[in-house]
């Protein structure tokens, strides 16, 4: 299982964050593995905007919006962003920044999957893709906030900062 070494102390002022939501050919704790290509359908016809971002999968815990959602290589990519005008937003933001949470988690329908007998496997092919959510504890060990932005340094910082090379 992998967890943060250290906190996040650089997340963005504006709550912007990004991570693996899935893993392809890895087994989750419930023994599905997704495969490449899983979401392309559903990412196709839903597109970033209809997909939500909750709190532990919870619908009544919106938290804010994804900016963009791609298969690459390795997984499911995300790119979110916090709504710091919502007071759970808030509190994940100030639990992200500390490395107290750190999981991501997908909400799915299954469309297509094969079952391996001998393995205990089932690998899924085809998801229709609902929701991801910031998790305490996500199915897939790997699926993690592995970034989260870096603030803009504000400008009495690179003051501060030019003044201290100059002078010292």
């Amino acid at each position: 299982m992998k967890l943060l070494s250290e906190p996040l102390h650089s997340i963005d002022r504006e709550g912007v964050f990004e991570g693996y939501a899935s893993l392809f050919g890895i087994a989750d704790l419930g023994k599905d593995v997704v495969m490449p290509g899983a979401f392309a359908d559903s990412l196709k016809k839903r597109g970033v905007n209809d997909i939500r971002l909750l709190w532990q999968h919870d619908p009544s815990e919106p938290i804010g919006r994804w900016l963009s959602i791609a298969e690459d290589r390795r997984g499911l990519k995300v790119c979110g962003k916090l709504n710091l005008a919502v007071e759970r937003a808030r509190e994940i933001h100030a639990l992200l920044s500390e490395g107290a949470v750190d999981g991501l988690s997908i909400g799915f329908r299954v469309e297509r999957a094969r079952a391996e007998r001998p393995t205990g496997l089932r690998r899924l092919e085809k998801l229709d893709l609902w929701e991801i959510s910031v998790v305490t504890f996500p199915m897939l060990p790997g699926a993690r906030v592995d970034r989260v932005k870096q603030a803009r340094e504000d400008l009495a910082d690179r003051i501060r900062s030019t003044a201290s090379r100059l002078f010292s």
